[in-house]
Protein backbone atom coordinates (compact mmCIF):
# COMPACT_ATOMS: atom_id res chain seq x y z
CA UNK A 1 0.00 0.00 0.00
CA UNK A 2 1.30 3.44 -0.89
CA UNK A 3 1.09 6.03 1.84
CA UNK A 4 0.33 9.61 0.85
CA UNK A 5 2.40 12.46 2.20
CA UNK A 6 2.36 16.11 1.17
CA UNK A 7 5.77 17.67 1.82
CA UNK A 8 5.99 21.20 3.10
CA UNK A 9 2.64 21.34 4.90
CA UNK A 10 4.39 22.18 8.17
CA UNK A 11 5.21 25.86 8.05
CA UNK A 12 2.50 26.57 5.50
CA UNK A 13 1.15 29.46 7.51
CA UNK A 14 4.51 31.20 7.54
CA UNK A 15 4.90 30.67 3.82
CA UNK A 16 1.43 32.13 3.31
CA UNK A 17 2.44 35.13 5.38
CA UNK A 18 5.42 35.75 3.15
CA UNK A 19 3.20 35.42 0.10
CA UNK A 20 0.82 38.06 1.38
CA UNK A 21 3.68 40.43 2.07
CA UNK A 22 4.99 39.89 -1.43
CA UNK A 23 1.61 40.50 -3.02
CA UNK A 24 1.17 43.72 -1.10
CA UNK A 25 4.15 45.11 -2.95
CA UNK A 26 2.91 43.99 -6.36
CA UNK A 27 0.06 46.42 -6.93
CA UNK A 28 0.06 49.39 -9.26
CA UNK A 29 -0.36 52.86 -7.83
CA UNK A 30 -3.31 55.21 -8.27
CA UNK A 31 -6.89 54.85 -7.21
CA UNK A 32 -8.15 51.38 -6.41
CA UNK A 33 -10.48 49.78 -8.94
CA UNK A 34 -14.03 49.96 -7.62
CA UNK A 35 -16.04 49.23 -10.78
CA UNK A 36 -17.48 45.79 -11.39
CA UNK A 37 -18.66 43.96 -14.47
CA UNK A 38 -22.17 44.78 -15.65
CA UNK A 39 -24.37 42.82 -18.00
CA UNK A 40 -23.99 45.58 -20.58
CA UNK A 41 -20.20 45.62 -20.40
CA UNK A 42 -19.89 41.86 -20.62
CA UNK A 43 -22.29 41.74 -23.57
CA UNK A 44 -19.83 43.80 -25.61
CA UNK A 45 -17.00 41.31 -25.02
CA UNK A 46 -16.35 38.35 -27.30
CA UNK A 47 -14.93 35.11 -25.89
CA UNK A 48 -11.64 36.01 -27.56
CA UNK A 49 -11.60 39.39 -25.82
CA UNK A 50 -12.36 37.80 -22.46
CA UNK A 51 -9.45 35.40 -22.91
CA UNK A 52 -7.17 38.28 -23.92
CA UNK A 53 -8.23 40.11 -20.75
CA UNK A 54 -7.29 37.12 -18.59
CA UNK A 55 -3.93 36.82 -20.32
CA UNK A 56 -3.27 40.52 -19.81
CA UNK A 57 -4.18 40.15 -16.14
CA UNK A 58 -1.61 37.40 -15.67
CA UNK A 59 0.99 39.55 -17.40
CA UNK A 60 0.27 42.36 -14.94
CA UNK A 61 0.60 39.93 -12.04
CA UNK A 62 3.92 38.59 -13.30
CA UNK A 63 5.33 42.08 -13.88
CA UNK A 64 4.32 43.29 -10.41
CA UNK A 65 1.68 45.69 -11.73
CA UNK A 66 -1.47 44.09 -10.37
CA UNK A 67 -4.50 46.34 -10.09
CA UNK A 68 -5.33 47.80 -6.70
CA UNK A 69 -8.78 46.45 -5.95
CA UNK A 70 -11.39 48.20 -3.79
CA UNK A 71 -12.61 44.87 -2.47
CA UNK A 72 -15.34 46.10 -0.12
CA UNK A 73 -16.77 48.48 -2.71
CA UNK A 74 -16.84 45.66 -5.24
CA UNK A 75 -18.49 43.35 -2.72
CA UNK A 76 -21.23 45.89 -2.08
CA UNK A 77 -21.73 46.50 -5.81
CA UNK A 78 -22.10 42.80 -6.60
CA UNK A 79 -24.30 41.88 -3.63
CA UNK A 80 -27.42 42.22 -5.78
CA UNK A 81 -26.16 40.35 -8.84
CA UNK A 82 -23.12 39.06 -10.70
CA UNK A 83 -22.00 38.97 -14.33
CA UNK A 84 -18.72 37.01 -14.46
CA UNK A 85 -16.99 36.80 -17.82
CA UNK A 86 -15.10 33.52 -17.29
CA UNK A 87 -14.79 30.32 -15.29
CA UNK A 88 -11.47 29.04 -13.97
CA UNK A 89 -11.07 25.41 -12.93
CA UNK A 90 -7.95 25.16 -10.81
CA UNK A 91 -6.29 22.83 -8.36
CA UNK A 92 -6.95 23.01 -4.62
CA UNK A 93 -3.37 24.24 -4.11
CA UNK A 94 -3.21 27.36 -1.94
CA UNK A 95 -0.43 28.81 -4.08
CA UNK A 96 -2.65 29.18 -7.14
CA UNK A 97 -5.41 31.71 -6.30
CA UNK A 98 -7.12 32.39 -9.67
CA UNK A 99 -8.48 35.85 -8.86
CA UNK A 100 -4.98 37.00 -7.93
CA UNK A 101 -2.94 35.36 -10.70
CA UNK A 102 -5.38 36.67 -13.33
CA UNK A 103 -5.61 40.08 -11.59
CA UNK A 104 -9.40 40.02 -11.34
CA UNK A 105 -11.81 41.65 -8.92
CA UNK A 106 -14.91 40.45 -7.12
CA UNK A 107 -17.58 39.38 -9.58
CA UNK A 108 -15.19 38.98 -12.53
CA UNK A 109 -14.77 35.20 -12.62
CA UNK A 110 -16.32 32.00 -11.34
CA UNK A 111 -13.81 29.63 -9.73
CA UNK A 112 -14.09 25.87 -9.31
CA UNK A 113 -11.36 24.05 -7.39
CA UNK A 114 -10.49 20.41 -6.88
CA UNK A 115 -7.20 18.62 -6.26
CA UNK A 116 -5.90 17.74 -9.71
CA UNK A 117 -8.16 20.16 -11.66
CA UNK A 118 -10.28 17.45 -13.28
CA UNK A 119 -14.01 17.53 -14.05
CA UNK A 120 -16.92 15.46 -12.78
CA UNK A 121 -20.68 15.82 -13.14
CA UNK A 122 -20.89 18.29 -10.26
CA UNK A 123 -18.32 20.62 -11.78
CA UNK A 124 -19.75 20.24 -15.26
CA UNK A 125 -23.20 21.13 -13.95
CA UNK A 126 -21.70 24.19 -12.27
CA UNK A 127 -20.01 25.18 -15.53
CA UNK A 128 -23.29 24.75 -17.42
CA UNK A 129 -24.91 27.15 -14.97
CA UNK A 130 -21.99 29.56 -15.16
CA UNK A 131 -22.14 29.73 -18.95
CA UNK A 132 -25.62 28.91 -20.27
CA UNK A 133 -27.43 30.64 -17.40
CA UNK A 134 -25.00 33.20 -15.96
CA UNK A 135 -23.23 34.12 -19.20
CA UNK A 136 -19.52 33.35 -18.76
CA UNK A 137 -17.72 33.14 -22.11
CA UNK A 138 -14.45 31.34 -21.34
CA UNK A 139 -13.55 28.25 -19.32
CA UNK A 140 -9.90 27.99 -18.29
CA UNK A 141 -8.54 24.68 -17.02
CA UNK A 142 -5.53 25.71 -14.94
CA UNK A 143 -2.93 23.19 -13.83
CA UNK A 144 0.30 24.10 -12.08
CA UNK A 145 3.88 22.99 -11.71
CA UNK A 146 4.92 20.62 -8.92
CA UNK A 147 1.31 19.50 -8.40
CA UNK A 148 0.90 17.27 -5.36
CA UNK A 149 -2.18 15.57 -6.84
CA UNK A 150 -0.28 14.71 -10.01
CA UNK A 151 2.60 13.34 -7.95
CA UNK A 152 0.19 11.32 -5.84
CA UNK A 153 -1.44 9.84 -8.94
CA UNK A 154 1.93 8.90 -10.37
CA UNK A 155 2.93 7.21 -7.11
CA UNK A 156 -0.47 5.49 -6.78
CA UNK A 157 -0.92 7.11 -3.38
CA UNK A 158 -3.69 5.87 -1.08
CA UNK A 159 -5.44 7.93 1.58
CA UNK A 160 -9.15 7.65 2.31
CA UNK A 161 -11.31 9.30 -0.33
CA UNK A 162 -8.23 10.82 -1.95
CA UNK A 163 -7.43 7.41 -3.41
CA UNK A 164 -10.53 7.65 -5.61
CA UNK A 165 -9.90 11.31 -6.39
CA UNK A 166 -6.48 10.59 -7.82
CA UNK A 167 -7.83 7.98 -10.24
CA UNK A 168 -9.19 10.90 -12.28
CA UNK A 169 -5.60 11.76 -13.21
CA UNK A 170 -4.78 8.23 -14.38
CA UNK A 171 -5.67 8.94 -18.06
CA UNK A 172 -3.00 11.64 -18.07
CA UNK A 173 -0.46 9.27 -16.51
CA UNK A 174 -1.23 6.74 -19.24
CA UNK A 175 -0.94 9.42 -21.94
CA UNK A 176 2.52 10.32 -20.65
CA UNK A 177 3.83 6.76 -20.99
CA UNK A 178 7.38 6.22 -22.14
CA UNK A 179 8.80 8.94 -19.88
CA UNK A 180 10.87 6.59 -17.74
CA UNK A 181 10.26 5.27 -14.25
CA UNK A 182 6.79 5.87 -12.80
CA UNK A 183 7.71 7.87 -9.74
CA UNK A 184 7.17 11.47 -8.66
CA UNK A 185 10.95 11.74 -8.42
CA UNK A 186 10.90 11.65 -12.23
CA UNK A 187 10.42 15.39 -12.74
CA UNK A 188 10.08 15.10 -16.51
CA UNK A 189 7.19 12.69 -15.99
CA UNK A 190 5.52 15.00 -13.46
CA UNK A 191 5.72 17.86 -15.94
CA UNK A 192 4.33 15.77 -18.79
CA UNK A 193 1.46 14.36 -16.72
CA UNK A 194 0.57 17.88 -15.58
CA UNK A 195 0.26 19.02 -19.19
CA UNK A 196 -1.59 15.90 -20.33
CA UNK A 197 -4.00 16.24 -17.41
CA UNK A 198 -4.92 19.78 -18.43
CA UNK A 199 -5.40 18.73 -22.04
CA UNK A 200 -7.50 15.75 -21.03
CA UNK A 201 -9.70 17.93 -18.83
CA UNK A 202 -10.17 20.51 -21.58
CA UNK A 203 -11.41 17.73 -23.87
CA UNK A 204 -13.63 16.28 -21.15
CA UNK A 205 -15.46 19.59 -20.67
CA UNK A 206 -17.14 19.35 -24.06
CA UNK A 207 -17.04 15.56 -24.44
CA UNK A 208 -19.14 15.11 -21.30
CA UNK A 209 -21.45 18.11 -21.63
CA UNK A 210 -23.72 18.63 -24.63
CA UNK A 211 -24.62 22.05 -23.21
CA UNK A 212 -21.02 23.26 -23.16
CA UNK A 213 -20.24 21.62 -26.50
CA UNK A 214 -23.19 23.46 -28.03
CA UNK A 215 -21.98 26.81 -26.72
CA UNK A 216 -18.53 26.16 -28.20
CA UNK A 217 -20.11 25.15 -31.52
CA UNK A 218 -22.13 28.38 -31.56
CA UNK A 219 -19.03 30.50 -30.90
CA UNK A 220 -20.31 31.62 -27.50
CA UNK A 221 -17.69 29.80 -25.43
CA UNK A 222 -13.97 29.06 -25.53
CA UNK A 223 -12.41 26.27 -23.46
CA UNK A 224 -8.65 26.55 -22.99
CA UNK A 225 -5.92 25.13 -20.79
CA UNK A 226 -2.84 26.51 -19.12
CA UNK A 227 -0.16 25.62 -16.59
CA UNK A 228 0.78 28.05 -13.82
CA UNK A 229 4.42 28.22 -12.76
CA UNK A 230 4.65 28.32 -8.97
CA UNK A 231 8.01 30.08 -9.10
CA UNK A 232 7.45 32.79 -11.72
CA UNK A 233 3.68 33.24 -11.56
CA UNK A 234 3.49 32.94 -15.33
CA UNK A 235 0.84 30.88 -17.10
CA UNK A 236 1.90 28.86 -20.14
CA UNK A 237 -1.08 28.44 -22.43
CA UNK A 238 -1.57 25.09 -24.13
CA UNK A 239 -2.82 24.40 -27.62
CA UNK A 240 -6.39 23.16 -27.57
Amino acid sequence: MHKFWIPGVIGLASVGGLLLVGLAGCQSGGAARSETLTSETRATMTPQEVLADLKAGNERFVSGNSTRQAWLTQAEATAGGQFPKAIVLSCLDSRVPPEIVFDQGIGDIFVGRVAGNFVNTDLLGSFEFGTAVAGAKVIVVLGHTSCGAVKGAIDRAELGNLTSTLTNIEPAVAAAGGMGERTSRNLALVERVTIENVRHTVNEVTARSAVLAGLVEDGKLIVVGGVYDLTTGEITWLDS
